[in-house]
């Protein structure tokens, strides 16, 4: 029997996509915030997640980006309406699909069964990033600028690829704490601003650039040089 699981921190929610999901056959496991489904989901190896963003303890980025070290299972990830942003960020650190709230129970149902439709298929292309000269390989973690292979740190390949799955969107320096360091971390903004400073020097004339978005943080653009241009 297939089995999901189901992490959210709203009862209605839980217990209505346990309905609907039931009658349909599934076996459902419910977790109501970060940690506990972190939990079942090594407990339980269920065949997919359904992921709220807006958890307790760890919200639904740092559950996903720790499922995606162990595991390949699906991830439909639930959002809030509006928050794009959000949505992208989900999908390239590893959702298959997301669902905006509130939402028609149909509708997440016929979003499960195309997403498990996809995983019994065959396995997932690998994913790329692109931005200008810039090309992030995700699944084999390897960067290169035009025919140039970058070394990162680990880090710094997490966040660049952050940068890299919105060009343009500007970043706050606490959003990306959260998302490339955990939701647990102990330390500062200084953080980040080292780690640009790293990968500036490292992307060196590279067409994708990190820019500084004064009082608010940094985003990544795609710039044409003045010495290349016909």
């Amino acid at each position: 029997m297939t089995t999901i699981l189901v992490v959210d921190d709203e009862r209605s929610i839980t217990e209505l996509t346990r309905l609907y999901l039931s009658r349909e056959g599934y076996h459902v496991e419910v977790a109501e915030n970060g940690q506990k489904a972190l939990a079942k989901a090594r407990a339980a190896k269920p065949d997919l997640v359904i992921l709220d963003l807006m958890l307790p303890e760890l919200d639904g980025w740092e559950v996903c980006r720790r499922l995606r070290r162990e595991s390949d299972v699906p991830i439909i990830m639930l959002t809030a309406r509006g928050e794009d942003v959000d949505k992208i960020v989900g999908l390239e650190m590893g959702a298959d699909d997301y669902v905006t709230k509130p939402f028609n129970p149909r509708e997440l149902l016929a979003r499960v069964k195309a997403v498990l439709r996809r995983y019994e298929a065959g396995p997932r292309p690998p994913r790329v990033l692109v931005a200008g000269d810039l090309q992030i390989d995700l699944d084999r973690r390897e960067v290169t600028v035009g025919e140039r292979q970058l070394t990162l740190r680990p880090k710094e390949f997490d966040l660049l690829s952050t940068f890299a799955q919105a060009p343009g969107v500007v970043y706050e320096r606490e959003k990306l704490l959260r998302l490339v360091w955990g939701y647990d971390f102990l330390g500062d903004s200084r953080s980040v601003d080292v780690h640009v400073a790293w990968l500036r020097e490292k992307l060196g004339r590279s067409h994708a650039q990190i820019q500084t978005v004064w009082g608010v943080g940094y985003k990544l653009v795609v710039v044409e040089r003045e010495d290349e241009k016909a």
